[in-house]
């Protein structure tokens, strides 16, 4: 029997695992009829297959890579190759990661066999006793071999630690822990229309909820997600309160914050550093279009996600949102990124555009772009003349965006993205 997993491409923890018993050829691709089905737009629809070699005589196996963006084998690119227990396949640069492991027979599940051997209906009973095997392993499962930093069990798929449980959500993992509250990796075993799944499970302290203005932050967050439906926006699952604490649960999202990104890598190339702007101003297009529009507040790179799977933009926190026509609020925003008017605290949507300018400056710096902004004239401004990789007209576009009066800027994120993609 041969397994492959999906690993979470960061901490190589399984998400989802897929058992064959008595294939010879395993189909990996984006289409409904391969084998293993990942739908991810970097997986060809037809990507890669598995053959056993020699099967009637229990051989090795071999891959034979189709797809468009080539197959990784242990980080080497390969076509065609034999293909060793517990390797690693990662479909496309960026792509899903699988782990292929061969798994060898149980004595129990080799005594059933050799009894099914004699039944009459010998392959509808062997179907019947693997899918029962299957649904009672996590009873009969020793969880043995498994790395330390798995979250669950490549056996029998069940959480392997289990923290604390929060109403019917199995907490894994602190993400983090702060003055407002914590975050968690939670596994919901019951999922959305009976799939299991992950997600992140925010919880905020009970000392808090005394704080009129953080519990309408928290509040403001989980109502204003429930109202959004956009790729670049977490999914919304659940809003309750248990044991005097507010939870709210959401999409976990694979990837890693620009910030860190950064932090960790260094400056991105002009390319990819506009890129990723484009779909930021997708997403603030969606918010601004809202009616009435919604205004983020807090655009920066910490709470600019980037799926690894798909290096496409996610937005995070959205506490901070606030509707267009409300009463002039509390000041909420980065130092660096927040638009003069957001300073004193009348934010507008063109007060999110202005925070796209600091950004493509950390993202093509690695600083602060405070350093960057200094006095000219009667006004401060972001000046990145000598930024070797900031041309003259993308330093043109962050010029613009970051005027001291909103009504200078770019009023759409449409007519930003535009100028944005003029200087690809």
């Amino acid at each position: 029997m041969v397994s492959l997993t999906l690993l979470e491409p960061q901490q190589k923890t399984p998400l989802q695992q897929w058992s064959f018993e008595n294939s010879s050829i395993i189909r990996i691709g984006r289409a409904a009829d391969n084998h293993v089905v990942l739908t991810d737009s970097l997986v060809s629809r037809h990507h890669l297959e598995l053959r056993q070699v020699d099967a009637d005589n229990g051989g090795g196996w071999r891959l034979v890579s189709q797809g468009t963006n080539g197959t990784f084998l242990n980080g080497v690119l390969v076509i065609q190759s034999s293909l060793p227990d517990n390797s690693l396949l990662q479909l496309a640069q960026g792509g899903p990661i699988l782990q292929f492991q061969i798994q060898e027979v149980t004595v129990l599940e080799t005594g059933v066999r050799s009894q099914q051997m004699q039944a009459t209906e010998e392959n509808a009973v062997a179907t019947v006793y693997s899918a029962q095997a299957r649904a009672n392993s996590s009873s009969i499962c020793t969880h043995e071999g498994n790395s330390p930093n798995n979250l669950f069990c490549i056996h029998c798929g069940q959480p392997l630690s289990v923290q604390q449980k929060i109403r019917h959500y199995q907490v894994l993992q602190t993400l983090g822990q702060g003055g407002m509250g914590t975050t968690y990796l939670a596994w919901d075993a019951a999922g959305l229309a009976g799939i299991p799944q992950l997600l992140v499970l925010k919880q905020m302290n009970a000392d808090m909820v005394k704080i009129a203005k953080a519990q309408e932050l928290f509040e403001r967050e989980a109502y204003t997600l429930k109202s959004l439906n956009h790729p670049g926006i977490p999914k919304y699952y659940d809003f309750f309160v248990e044991d005097g604490k507010k939870y709210l649960a959401m999409e976990l999202i694979h990837g890693q914050d620009l910030e860190k990104r950064i932090f960790t890598n260094g400056p991105v190339t002009p390319s990819q550093a506009i890129a990723w702007m484009i779909q930021t101003c997708d997403i603030l297009d969606y918010l601004h279009s809202q009616e009435p529009p919604l205004i983020h507040r807090d655009i920066k790179p910490a709470n600019l996600m980037v799926r690894s799977s798909l290096n496409r933009i996610v937005l995070l926190d959205f506490g901070a949102v606030k509707e267009i026509g409300t009463a002039p609020g509390t000041r909420i925003g980065a130092e660096g990124y927040c638009a003069p008017e957001q300073e004193r605290g009348q934010p507008l949507t063109q007060s999110d555009l202005y925070a796209i300018g600091p950004t493509l400056i950390f993202l093509l710096t690695s600083e602060n772009p405070f350093k960057y902004y200094r006095q000219k004239g009667r006004n401060f401004r972001f000046d990145v003349a000598k930024v070797p990789t900031i041309s003259s007209q993308l330093r043109n576009v962050i010029d613009h965006v970051t005027e001291p009066l909103p009504r200078d800027r770019f009023q759409t994120a449409k007519k930003l993205a535009a100028a944005l993609a003029a200087c690809q």
